[in-house]
């Protein structure tokens, strides 16, 4: 297995370009796994390992407002060691806290958990409700989509041959009163979603301007609920209201039964956890 250790992005998409049959490898926790399983052979490996630079995390100015970028081989061990991620992006570090255990996390990097495309990814609803932007890089240019636009169904992207991700731009969400990340697996350590959930809600003057919802392992992508969204915004946070909404939201998603839960459960824990957000410390008063 010829495994090319490049040190910079043009020398990654120098060898894209030689070799496009290649894998690309950032931390290895789900490549690695997923070519043990088929017995493949990997054919070569482009590693990100060695790339200078691919996992800094920088705060930004933008034409729309200010943004966090943070580079492909940044791990979810440095998400949470980002004092600009944690004080900026919450939603994010709480995602990143729920990733697996510690030593899956110090390898396990953010461009890759993008990159597999998975409907129970942890960091996807949490990108997803903040209109993340993923930068590909070839040497035809670059280009940016926003994640809806990337991630097409489970293991699916749209990543073109010769094409890496380098990087995720997010803006910094303002004027949001509360950012909830949660998720249920079979147990706490290292398990795989059977349902999450990443809600931002901007409460003001009592009465919510804007909701954004969107669940893990639902579907094959990620999914938002805009019907649900639109019954939460303009009231109060009530039970009442989130009961509403997560009979819509119940609706809205599409799970399949595999060996970690059935579909109709699935659909069923979708809607509970909107309704956790009762709990939310701070919301004022309700029904």
């Amino acid at each position: 297995m010829p495994l090319l250790l490049p040190t910079g992005l043009n020398e990654v998409l120098d060898l894209l370009a030689e070799h496009p049959e290649a894998r690309v490898l950032a931390g290895g926790t789900d490549l690695l796994v997923r070519l043990r399983a088929c017995g493949a052979s990997p054919g070569t490996i482009v590693s990100l390992e060695r790339v200078a630079g691919l996992g800094r995390i920088e705060a930004l100015e933008t034409a729309t407002g200010p943004a966090v970028r943070i580079g492909a081989t940044a791990t979810m061990t440095d998400l949470l060691r980002s004092d600009t991620v944690h004080q900026r992006l919450p939603l994010l570090h709480r995602a990143a806290s729920a990733f697996a255990a510690p030593t899956v996390r110090n390898a396990a990097t953010l461009g890759g958990n993008i990159c597999t495309a998975s409907p129970a990814a942890d960091t996807l609803p949490a990108l997803l409700v903040m209109n993340a932007s993923v930068e590909l890089a070839s040497r035809r240019g670059a280009r940016i989509l926003p994640i809806p636009h990337f991630v097409l169904g489970p293991g699916r992207t749209a990543l073109e041959p010769g094409e890496v991700l380098s990087g995720v731009v997010v803006p910094v969400p303002r004027g949001f009163t509360f950012h909830h990340f949660e998720k249920v697996g079979q147990r706490r350590a290292m398990a795989i979603a059977v349902v999450s959930l990443a809600a931002m809600l901007a409460v003001e003057d009592g009465r919510i301007r804007e909701a954004r919802l969107a669940w893990g392992s639902v579907g094959p992508t990620v999914i938002r609920s805009p019907e649900a969204e639109a019954i939460l915004r303009g009231g109060r946070l009530t039970l009442s209201a989130l009961a509403e909404a997560a009979r819509a939201a119940r609706r809205a998603v599409a799970p399949i039964s595999d060996i970690r839960a059935s579909a109709d459960y699935r659909r069923q824990v979708a809607g509970n956890l909107l309704l956790r957000l009762a709990d939310l410390p701070g919301r004022g008063p309700g029904d």
